[in-house]
C-alpha cells in the first residue's frame, strides 16, 4: 500500500509517496512523468515517514545540507534503478554528467560502453526527486539539459546549494537551425531567456544567434 502527502516547498508544490519500505516518490506538482509509477490504489495519509522527509526538505530548502538520510525504496526497472543509486551518490553542490553516469554502469557490467541516451532516460524518470538528485546530472560540457520538474527549478535547486555555475550554460533551441548559448553566471535571468525567445537583436557571428546576457549584469 502507498501513501502520500503533500510539501510547498519555496519553488513549488510537491506529491510525496511512500510505502512499508520507504519513499517511493518525490514530484512537483504538473511535472512531466507526474506521479507515474504511483498505485492507483493510494491513501492520503500522514504516516511517520512523511515526518522525516519534511524535515529533511525544510532544512535542504533552508540553503543547508541535511545530515541524515531518509529511507528510500526504488520501484523503478533494475536499469532504472541502477542509474537512481548513482544519483543518490552525487555530493550536494556537485555535477556529474549523464556520460560519466554510463561509465560508471558500463564498468559495473563488465561493458566496453552504456549508452548516455539510456541513462538519460533513466534519470528523467527519477521518481524521487531533490532526495536522489537528478538536478545535479549536466550534459557533456556542463550544458544544463532537460529536467523533469523544469529547467528553471534545476538551476534554482543548484544555485541554492551553491553548486559553480561558471562552466554551467543554457543551450534552447531558436528558429530553424539556430541556437544560443546562454552562461550561466547570472541564472536569475533565466526567464527573460525564456521570455524574449528568438529576439532578432540577438545575432553572432558565422550567421548564429548569439546570447550572453550576463555581460550587463557583471
Amino acid at each position: 500500500m502507498q501513501y502520500t502527502s503533500h510539501y510547498c516547498s519555496p519553488i513549488g508544490d510537491i506529491l510525496l509517496a511512500a510505502d512499508e519500505i520507504g519513499l517511493t516518490g518525490l514530484w512537483f506538482e504538473g511535472q512531466k512523468y507526474f506521479a507515474l509509477y504511483l498505485d492507483k490504489e493510494h491513501e492520503e495519509k500522514e504516516v511517520p515517514l512523511f515526518e522525516k522527509v519534511k524535515q529533511w526538505l525544510d532544512i535542504y530548502f533552508s540553503g543547508k545540507e541535511p545530515d541524515f538520510t531518509v529511507p528510500l525504496h526504488f520501484t523503478g526497472t533494475d536499469f532504472q534503478n541502477e542509474v537512481w543509486e548513482i544519483l543518490y551518490t552525487i555530493p550536494y553542490g556537485q555535477t556529474m554528467t549523464y556520460g560519466e553516469i554510463a561509465k560508471q554502469i558500463a564498468v559495473k557490467k563488465g561493458l566496453s560502453r552504456m549508452s548516455a541516451q539510456a541513462v538519460g532516460g533513466a534519470v528523467g524518470h527519477n521518481e524521487i526527486s531533490i532526495i536522489v538528485p537528478c538536478h545535479r546530472v549536466v550534459g557533456t560540457n556542463g550544458s544544463l539539459t532537460g529536467y523533469a520538474g523544469g529547467i528553471d527549478k534545476k538551476i534554482k535547486l543548484l544555485q541554492l546549494e551553491k553548486a559553480d555555475m561558471e562552466s554551467l550554460f543554457l543551450r534552447r533551441a531558436m528558429q530553424g537551425k539556430h541556437a544560443f548559448r546562454s552562461s550561466c553566471r547570472d541564472l536569475c535571468l533565466w526567464p527573460l531567456l525564456c521570455a524574449i525567445g528568438t529576439d532578432s537583436r540577438m545575432s553572432g557571428r558565422n550567421g548564429s544567434h548569439v546570447a550572453d546576457w550576463t555581460a550587463g549584469s557583471r
